[in-house]
C-alpha cells in the first residue's frame, strides 16, 4: 500500500463539480499526514482539459467513450482496476449521488472500508477523520483504517478555492481495463424548467425549509423577498411537497448557488443542502433549534421562530 491519496474527479457536461475542488483541498491536508502525493482520477472522453486548475500532483486520466458519462458499472470496473494497481492510502469521493453510488459499490466489491459523510481531517500521530451523522446533528471522529479506505466527502470543511491551482498537474494517461458488457447507458439529461428565474445567478436568496410548515406560509417569505428584492428558493422537503418547482431547489440534487446573501429560514442544514450553498458570500440562518447544523456554516444566526421574526422584519424593511 502506498501513502498516496486518490481523488475521484466528478464532472458533468464539460464542467468539474465544485465538490471535486473541495476534495482536492482535503486530499492535500491528508497527504501531509501520510507523506504521499495527491492523484486526481479523471474518467472521460476528450476531457483532458478538465485537469487544468485542479490542485493535484498528478492526474490519472482514462480516455474512453465508455466512461464519457457516468454509469456505475463502467466506473466501478475502471476505478477498481486503478485501486488494485495503485493501492493508495485512501480514495476520496464526493458525498453526491454519483460518489455515494460508486463508493458503496467499490466497497462491496473489494471489501475495503468505507468512511461516509466526512467533513474534514485532522493530522497528528495518525490521521483522523470527522464525519457527520444524523443529518449533521452529531460529529463522529475516528482514525483512518490501516488499510486502503474509501471516503465520501461532504462540503463545508474545506473551501473549494483551496482545491484550485494555477500550476499544471502532470497528466498520466491510464489505459482502461477490459470492460464486461455494460447493461447501463445514459439516455438523456432531464433539464429543469428554464422559464423560471435562474436562482444560480441571483444575488439575494430567501430560502425556506421544512420549518415553513404549510404551503400557505410561503407567502411570508415572498413578502420578505419583495421587500428586499430577493428571490424565494427552497430545500428538498418543500419541493417534494410540490409547493415550489424544481427550478427553485437548492442542494446537491438541485442548484448550487453563489449569492451575496443567503437567508435560510427554517432550514436545518443537512449535508445535501449545504453542498449547494457553500459558495454564498454571507449565510444568515433563522431556526428555533440552536443545535441546527446550519449554524455551523452561517456567518450570522438567529435562534427564533420564523413566524415571529420574518413578518416583523418585512414590516421594518417596508418602512425604509
Amino acid at each position: 500500500m502506498s501513502n498516496d491519496i486518490l481523488v475521484n474527479i466528478e464532472h458533468i457536461r464539460g464542467e468539474v463539480a465544485e465538490i471535486s475542488y473541495v476534495m482536492c483541498a482535503a486530499a492535500h491536508q491528508l497527504s501531509q499526514a501520510t507523506g504521499g502525493e495527491v492523484y486526481g482520477v479523471l474518467l472521460g472522453s476528450g476531457a483532458e482539459n478538465l485537469a487544468k486548475g485542479l490542485a493535484a500532483d498528478k492526474i490519472l486520466y482514462v480516455d474512453d467513450p465508455r466512461v464519457a458519462n457516468f454509469t456505475s458499472e463502467a466506473y466501478q470496473q475502471t476505478l477498481q482496476n486503478i485501486l488494485n494497481e495503485h493501492e493508495p492510502r485512501a480514495m476520496l469521493f464526493g458525498h453526491t449521488s454519483i460518489g455515494m453510488e460508486i463508493a458503496n459499490i467499490l466497497s462491496a466489491k473489494t471489501g475495503l472500508p468505507l468512511i461516509s459523510s466526512c467533513l474534514y481531517f485532522s493530522n497528528g500521530s495518525s490521521p483522523k477523520f470527522t464525519s457527520l451523522l444524523y443529518g449533521g446533528k452529531i460529529l463522529a471522529q475516528g482514525e483512518l483504517p490501516s488499510t486502503t479506505c474509501l471516503i465520501t466527502m461532504v462540503p463545508g470543511g474545506y473551501k473549494p478555492e483551496d482545491g484550485h491551482s494555477s500550476k499544471e498537474s502532470t497528466v498520466l494517461n491510464t489505459a482502461p481495463p477490459i470492460f464486461d458488457e455494460s447493461r447501463m447507458s445514459l439516455v438523456k439529461y432531464i433539464e429543469p424548467d428554464s422559464s423560471d428565474v435562474d436562482i444560480a445567478s441571483e444575488p439575494l436568496l430567501i430560502a425556506i425549509g421544512r420549518g415553513i410548515q404549510l404551503e400557505d406560509n410561503i407567502e411570508i417569505a415572498e413578502e420578505l423577498a419583495e421587500a428586499i428584492g430577493g428571490i424565494v428558493c427552497a430545500s428538498r422537503p418543500v419541493v417534494d411537497q410540490g409547493w415550489l418547482p424544481t427550478s427553485r431547489l437548492v442542494g446537491k440534487s438541485g442548484f448550487r448557488v453563489k449569492p451575496k446573501v443567503y437567508l435560510a429560514l427554517g432550514i436545518s442544514g443537512a449535508p445535501e443542502h449545504v453542498e449547494g450553498i457553500t459558495g454564498s458570500e454571507i449565510i444568515i440562518a433563522v431556526n428555533t433549534d440552536p443545535a441546527a447544523p446550519i449554524f455551523n456554516i452561517a456567518k450570522y444566526g438567529v435562534v427564533e421562530d420564523i413566524f415571529d421574526l420574518i413578518p416583523a422584519l418585512t414590516e421594518k424593511l417596508s418602512e425604509s
